[in-house]
């Protein structure tokens, strides 16, 4: 887990643990409530559920929306205990999961926004009120302040997880662009001392012998001019919100893996940009997996028309026919989740061709505008 998103996944973690013992502190006051067995029997279940999550969502290719509907459903299935675990202990107290139902919340403001992370309060909201029934004239406000604290916590972090997203991207864009300008300063050094000072000296001499050579003398000062423009111009950032697909998969490319882009930035919505790079990576790391750390690989990108399309090409051993569905029914969604689930939340498809003996090439097309 790394970048700022992996800080806001530890804090989900860290509150996901502490609000844990906590719970479990406020079972023993009781001293286990109405059902002692259900109570510690759902502790259990929260316990086991909250290291599961802890080590889920520190692996970026786990946290998608699979995963935290999963989170929802054991979230909303403990609470939904209460009445039970509590019995007449329950009206207007804390339910059996105490503050550890927020941790879904927060999870869902971490991964899509305020929205998201509103609509997650919601679920958790209803479901606490359901087993509240209907507030009695001693029941206090606590269901109506827990309501309110857990759509503050999900739209807050949400939209603090969304800024500091997009913060992170341009300070990356800033230091990306720096280190273009002084390689694009190292490289014009370079030039000026040989290139545009060969093409000066072909234009000066051309224009001074005439006829033919003065022909070549102009076209040598029509390019002295040009690539003096080139070396000059300033790369510009993109607009906000947006990002720039060839920036993004230029930073996978090593020694092994080769990665080609059009020479002008292909410029998607920052979300559709990340989340194809982010299929993208889990690709080449199927190639490492499956073909051992040396192998050569190939990612090729290009925009025709309303499409963007990246294709991963390497030359390992294929993929056996059933390979990919086989892997899918027993668990293992590499490229169910990581690959093809990002592409299809996108709008986009993937195509996988391979056979044994001659690699295997992943197609990932996504519509320029999503």
């Amino acid at each position: 887990m790394t970048g700022i998103e992996g800080s806001f996944w530890r804090t989900v973690a860290v509150f996901r643990v502490a609000s844990l013992v906590y719970a479990a502190v406020l079972l023993v006051r009781a001293g286990g409530y109405a059902d002692p067995a259900l109570g510690w029997l759902v502790l259990a279940v929260m316990a086991g559920w909250t290291a599961a999550t802890v080590f889920a969502y520190s692996v970026e290719a786990a946290r998608g929306r699979p995963l935290l509907a999963a989170d929802m459903l054991v979230t909303v299935g403990c609470l939904l205990t209460t009445p039970a675990v509590q019995g007449a202990q329950q009206q207007g107290s804390m339910p059996v999961t105490a503050t550890w139902m927020g941790g879904a919340v927060l999870a869902w403001g971490v991964y899509g926004g305020r929205r998201a992370g509103a609509a997650a309060a919601a679920i958790v909201s209803l479901a606490d009120l359901w087993t509240r029934g209907v507030p009695g004239p001693d029941s206090g406000d606590l269901p109506v302040n827990g309501t309110v604290l857990l759509f503050l916590a999900g739209v807050l972090v949400g939209h603090v997880a969304r800024l500091a997203r997009r913060a992170e991207a341009r300070m990356q864009q800033a230091i990306e662009m720096e280190a273009a300008g002084r390689e694009r300063e190292r490289l014009a050094r370079g030039i000026h001392d040989s290139v545009l000072q060969v093409l000066a000296l072909v234009q000066r001499r051309g224009l001074s012998l005439g006829g033919e050579a003065a022909e070549l003398g102009r076209l040598a000062g029509e390019q002295e001019a040009a690539l003096r423009e080139l070396i000059g111009a300033r790369p510009q950032p993109p607009p906000a919100g947006t990002a720039d697909l060839c920036a993004l998969l230029r930073a996978h490319a090593s020694a092994r893996v080769t990665v080609s882009t059009p020479a002008t930035p292909l410029t998607l919505p920052e979300r559709t940009a990340r989340e194809l790079a982010a299929a993208v990576g889990a690709a080449l790391d199927n190639v490492v997996r499956h073909c051992g750390d040396r192998a050569r690989a190939w990612v090729f990108a290009e925009a025709d028309g309303g499409t963007v399309t990246v294709t991963v090409r390497d030359e390992g051993p294929g993929i056996p026919e059933g390979r990919l569905e086989r892997a899918a029914a027993e668990g293992r969604l590499g490229v169910a989740q990581s690959i093809r689930g990002r592409v299809a939340d996108l709008g986009g498809t993937v195509t996988v061709v391979s056979a044994p003996g001659h690699g295997t090439e992943v197609e990932l097309s996504v519509p320029a505008e999503t």
